[in-house]
């Protein structure tokens, strides 16, 4: 059984960081793309970042490049999604997601490929 369990989510003032854990089990990782996506209220979810376990290859959203790192950890199924100089508007519940096989650089913004999600780690950032 495939499952993803998200961690690290909390309340930080504008401008600092947090690190949000993805933990990956009950599937072969190197075979898989992770993603982050979050949605905050009212608002559909949307692709912040993603790492194709395989090659390594990463990707983000425009809103987030520069301020945050993906990363694995294919010896722990883990992939990290270090976030810095966070804005208010970053608020939001962030998911991590599977995706089977490798994913190009606008193929992983479609949530579809993604088959398994975890339950959501919410992180706020107060102004």
């Amino acid at each position: 059984e495939v499952q993803l369990v998200e961690s690290g989510g909390g309340l930080v003032q504008a401008g600092g960081s947090l690190r949000l854990s993805c933990a990956a089990s009950g599937f072969t990782f190197d075979d898989y793309a992770i993603g982050w996506f979050r949605q905050a209220p009212g608002k559909e979810r949307e692709g912040v970042s993603c790492i194709s376990s395989s090659d390594g290859s990463t990707y983000y959203a425009d809103s987030v490049k520069g301020r945050f790192t993906i990363s694995s950890d294919n010896a722990k199924n883990t992939v990290y999604l270090q976030m810095n100089s966070l804005k208010p508007e970053d608020t939001a519940v962030y998911y991590c997601a599977a995706a089977r096989g490798w994913l190009d650089g606008s193929s992983w913004l479609e949530r579809v490929r993604f088959g398994s999600w975890g339950q959501g780690t919410q992180v706020t950032v107060s102004s």
